[in-house]
């Protein structure tokens, strides 16, 4: 199986989001040794950290990088919802997003990481900007991905509760720590 994974958020290093997708994406790939993994990373100014790449090297993982602003890809993506992720990392049978933008996919089913819903409780907390984005993202999310999963019982209460989305798709997977 091909699992394509965004990781663009990564260019945020130590960054709770950052930190978590990183833990999230090196036990995924250390515990499964049967499925292939393309990472997709796009960032203007951000770089992939070396010591992260190293971690995750093997025969069974690819980084595909492009260098595109975020504006481009919420337009894209979140609002326009064209352009499906397989575009730029081929076939996929599986795409996990994580915290900016939904893109379409061509055939892949989708699962994404919620963090928190900040922007519905506490709006006052963020930009009208960043409000638009996620809104538009959990939009996508909710018509589209087939798991969703939560980063504490938190946050999955507030899924259920503000955004409407059955259990049986939401998953607890806490954040774990590496030293």
């Amino acid at each position: 199986m091909r699992i394509g994974i965004d990781i663009s958020q990564l260019a945020f290093q130590n960054t709770g989001v950052a930190n978590y997708l990183e833990n999230f994406v090196q036990s995924l790939i250390e515990s499964d040794r049967e499925n292939e993994y393309i990472l997709f990373f796009s960032s203007m100014r951000g770089q992939l950290d070396p010591k992260f790449a190293h971690s995750i090297e093997s025969s069974r993982v690819k980084v595909k990088k492009y260098r595109m602003p975020l504006s481009l890809l919420d337009l894209l993506w979140n609002k326009l919802h064209i352009a499906h992720i397989e575009m730029f990392t081929g076939a996929l049978d599986i795409f996990v997003t994580s915290d900016w933008v939904e893109p379409p996919t061509k055939k892949a089913k989708k699962a994404t990481i919620l963090y928190d819903l900040i922007v519905y409780k506490y709006p006052h907390e963020s930009t009208a900007k960043i409000i638009e984005t996620q809104k538009r993202k959990l939009k996508w999310v909710k018509q589209e991905s087939k798991a969703i999963f939560c980063i504490s019982q938190a946050t999955k209460n507030d899924v259920k509760e503000i955004l409407k989305i059955s259990e049986e798709k939401l998953h607890v997977i806490y954040p774990g720590f590496t030293l």
